[in-house]
């Protein structure tokens, strides 16, 4: 049985794409305000660390989803951002499958203003993969990415993941894919926002994602797009509760089914200034 559900992995990571099992289905979903000042949270830096620079607040948030309904390809991550004087920096871990099968990886992210029209921001990957009966292996990889404001409503960027190329293994047989994303978000109003990227996986043909955002009142949003390298579809409601924040998200694929998802987000207060 072991064996089945591992070549069952192998086949869905074929049919989304090599380096989905290692994001979550619904990673368009969270990492939506990527593109955007007053949308963004902090899951925001894991599509593109850039956005880190313009968080203003503590803030920390988890996101689980049970991919295609099944309890061996669950999905966990969690992300913290920390303001300071310095810049910003955020946290990012993941893990994926099951005990016999899984995927973790922890970051490290930094993200900063070079004045008032251009973010910068990095982050460095530590990722490891455990098979039952074969062992562990582990490869380190980097993201870079910048966003630059245009105008107050528009915002367009670059992200790079993994641009020199990180490997499993001892004989570093098992390469990680590079990834490089152009991405543009436009915030209508404080309501509304848009957003669109075009992605290139090595050996994959090129992937447009389009997605927004609308809020009905401020405790009530909504989020919903499509990525076309995956035909996938996603959706989701959010509940704004003071500093919390509660989503449910759902995804369809049209050969793998459905995706529920779950995010709590915690948004702090600012850090008080030196002397207060």
């Amino acid at each position: 049985m072991r064996k089945y559900i591992i070549i069952l992995i192998v086949f869905i990571s074929y049919k989304t794409g090599a380096q989905v099992t290692r994001r979550p289905v619904a990673s368009p979903y969270i990492g939506l305000g990527a593109y955007s000042i007053s949308h963004a949270d902090v899951f925001s830096f894991t599509s593109n660390q850039a956005s880190l620079a313009q968080m203003k607040n503590i803030s920390a948030g988890v996101y689980c989803e049970r991919r295609y309904l099944l309890s061996e390809l669950n999905y966990y991550t969690a992300a913290v951002a920390l303001p300071t004087s310095s810049g910003n920096f955020g946290l990012q871990t993941g893990y994926f499958g099951f005990s016999d099968y899984n995927e973790t990886q922890i970051g490290l992210a930094y993200g900063r203003k070079l004045g008032s029209k251009l973010d910068l921001g990095v982050q460095f990957d530590y990722n490891s993969l455990q098979i039952a009966g074969y062992g562990n292996s582990s490869a380190i990889s980097f993201q870079i990415g910048a966003i630059m404001h245009l105008t107050e409503k528009l915002n367009a960027g670059f992200h790079a993941y993994n641009p020199v190329g990180g490997k499993f293994g001892k004989d570093n047989e098992e390469k990680l894919a590079s990834v490089y994303t152009a991405g543009m978000g436009y915030e209508a109003s404080e309501k509304f926002f848009v957003s669109a990227e075009i992605q290139k996986e090595e050996n994959k043909p090129v992937s447009v994602n389009a997605g927004m955002q609308y809020k009905f009142i401020p405790q009530l949003m909504v989020r919903g797009g499509i990525c076309s390298g995956t035909s996938l579809v996603y959706v989701g409601i959010g509940l704004q509760l003071k500093t919390f924040r509660l989503d449910i998200t759902t995804s369809h694929h049209p050969q793998l089914g459905i995706t529920p998802g779950l995010l709590l987000l915690f948004n702090g207060k600012p850090p008080t200034p030196k002397g207060e």
